[in-house]
């Protein structure tokens, strides 16, 4: 396996390489697009999610911090600290996460421009970036999406870092940095990351280098020292952590293709399917990702034969395989899904399908037949992209709509006599609490903080709200003498004592 850097020469396929005395502009054009649909469709009028509330509320000066469970890391509350200590307001935070989302898709995807070429990046940057779960990832504060840019760009510069040259260092250095950045916004994905890069170290005598292995284990332990920190201060240690984290997923491992009828059954929505009983896509929907798992094996077939292969194999099989070690633990052993888990998967797979597509479009036979084949991928392209913009209004809706019931339900427990300090409980009250300024507290379920008597005890000196649905049948005991209000716009009950 072999590949290229700037030293030798262009990659497979890079003959799309600009002059250096003009500037290639395509990744960053994608890039600016990608930043103006993010503000255009995911920014304007969106509250909080829930996930986002748990994670802003670890450092939120303003709000108690809310039950931080065992499958989570920190990574993402950290980018977003410095922002959140100096404002509140929301719509700032999306702006920001939306500029530098788009940032750091420019800066993931350039690493593979000495690679592949810089037409083959911009395409692949495109179709990962029109993805409608892409765009409402940008300024959200969950990890997929961030992981996914990072994971990008930890394989690219494995790639890079593969020949001597001045550029090895700073490649050992940024493979290092990337994926600590995974490690930090998820530990588990980092671990199955390094699987495929550790792998090639250990059976390719051209990748056994000592220098390599330490920038993929140095980047491990430096990203993932919190997490395990964390481990043993809270959990009791790592095996205890990752069995916390399996229950609380449901028990990983415990369901044979189950994750893998959810994830196409959750793939244009809801954002979280769990459980996941709702009918699939319909087929025009679905079709890229039915296809995507044939173009892929095309890619790779093709990266195998020929001159291709004397080319550089490893810059079309390794981000294939880190996809599909990505994705095998939300595929195969979880029982519910959420579109936003497979980003990682989808980013990498995005280099070899672009490379596959740019390929078929050069080697077609010059004149009419060209020209037929590029009319065809970019009518092929417009209407995917088409598709993926009605599921991202639909789907940017549903947001919308689902946070501000936990705006209004906030802002009625604020009428309600609620003020800081003050308790929520129940099956929504994180992300409520935290638009309420109130902590939260769960008595059974996966973020069980508290026992029943611990709220009794609160709530005889702060104020506090048991939130309850209307379709629960369940109400707890110790609410029964609690007087129930109903929250206007919201399906919801709140009990007060």
């Amino acid at each position: 396996m072999a590949t290229t850097d700037r030293r030798a020469g262009p990659a497979p396929g890079a003959t799309d390489t600009p002059s250096p005395h003009r500037r290639d502009t395509r990744l960053a054009a994608v890039a600016l697009a990608y930043a103006a649909l993010q503000l255009c469709y995911a920014v304007a009028h969106m509250h909080l999610g829930w996930d986002e509330s748990v994670y802003l509320s670890q450092v939120d000066p303003r709000h108690p911090a809310a039950y931080f469970s065992a499958p989570r890391s920190r990574g993402i509350t950290l980018l977003v600290a410095p922002v959140i200590a100096v404002t509140s307001s929301t719509t700032a935070l999306r702006v920001t996460l939306a500029l530098l989302s788009s940032a750091a898709l420019y800066a993931a995807f350039a690493v593979w421009q000495p690679l592949l070429g810089r037409a083959r990046v911009a395409l692949a940057g495109l179709l990962f970036a029109g993805l409608w779960i892409t765009v409402l990832s940008g300024p959200e504060v969950m990890p997929n999406l961030w992981v996914a840019l990072a994971s990008v760009a930890a394989v690219g510069w494995f790639l890079r870092a593969r020949h001597d040259g001045p550029g090895r260092r700073r490649a050992l250095v940024a493979l290092a940095a990337s994926l600590a950045a995974v490690a930090l916004l998820r530990a588990p994905d980092a671990g199955w990351l390094a699987l495929p890069l550790l792998a090639v170290c250990a059976g390719v005598r051209q990748w056994r280098r000592p220098a390599t292995v330490a920038a993929v284990a140095g980047g491990l332990a430096a990203g993932g020292a919190q997490w395990v920190a964390e481990a043993y201060a809270r959990f009791g240690g790592i095996g205890r952590r990752l069995s916390v984290s399996s229950g609380t997923e449901g028990g990983m491992g415990e369901h044979p293709g189950a994750g893998l009828r959810a994830a196409y059954r959750a793939l244009n929505g809801p954002q979280l399917c769990r459980p996941c009983h709702i009918a699939g896509p319909s087929l025009t929907h679905a079709l890229w990702w039915l296809l995507l798992p044939a173009l892929t094996a095309a890619a790779c077939a093709l990266a195998l034969t020929g001159r291709r292969r004397a080319r550089g194999a490893a810059v079309t099989l390794l981000p294939a395989a880190c996809a599909l070690a990505l994705a095998a633990p939300y595929l195969l052993l979880l029982d519910y899904s959420a579109p936003r888990f497979l980003l990682p998967a989808y980013a990498l797979l995005a280099l070899p399908v672009a490379d596959l597509a740019l390929h078929a479009a050069g080697t077609a036979r010059r004149g009419r037949a060209r020209l037929a084949v590029s009319v065809l991928l970019c009518a092929v392209l417009a209407a995917h992209l088409a598709v993926q913009d009605r599921e991202l209004r639909v789907n940017t809706a549903d947001a919308r709509d689902t946070a501000v019931r936990y705006h209004r339900a906030a802002q009625e427990l604020g009428r309600l006599g609620l003020t800081a300090p003050c308790l929520v409980t129940g099956p929504r009250a994180q992300p409520v609490a935290y638009a309420a300024g109130c902590a939260s507290a769960q008595i059974t379920g996966n973020n069980r903080s508290h026992s029943a008597a611990d709220i009794v005890r609160r709530a005889s000196r702060i104020p506090t709200a048991l939130l309850f649905d209307t379709k629960d049948p369940y109400l707890p005991s110790y609410a029964r003498d609690w007087r129930p209000h109903r929250l206007p716009g919201t399906d919801w009950l709140a009990y007060l004592p």
